[in-house]
């Protein structure tokens, strides 16, 4: 992706802490300015994302244009967050132009995401 981005993370899978770290630490590192977690194991990917952002500067000061807002969606629907995604999920210093949908899952399936706004560019990730 080109700029700060949000990401909605649809997890429908478990994952290992190890692979989930390795996540984070990709979207903190690509510009990921706010992580919506939806589905299975979203509280672990709220948290994750949310150490990550403290690991990269040290557990200091997080300087404003790099702080990571992160949101989980545990017993809403999809429809819900990703709403939410779309018409909410805005940083309070930088324009997020772009929403990555990281779909998390043993198979590679294509979620319903077209209605989202801002456009959404679809990557599949499956966990194997």
């Amino acid at each position: 992706m080109c700029g700060p981005f949000r990401a909605l993370i649809v997890s429908e899978a478990e994952v290992t802490q190890k692979w989930c770290n390795s996540v984070a630490e990709w979207l903190v590192k690509s510009g990921c300015l706010y992580v919506v977690a939806w589905g299975t194991e979203c509280e672990k990917w709220h948290d994750t994302v949310d150490y990550s952002v403290l690991e990269e500067f040290a557990y200091g000061d997080i300087p404003d244009d790099r702080f990571i807002m992160t949101t989980w969606h545990a017993d809403e629907p999809i429809s819900e967050a990703m709403w939410f995604a779309g018409q909410c999920a805005y940083h309070p210093d930088i324009e997020l132009a772009n929403t990555l949908v990281l779909h998390i899952s043993n198979q590679a399936t294509k979620p319903i995401c077209m209605g989202l706004t801002p456009p959404v560019r679809y990557y599949p990730t499956t966990t194997d």
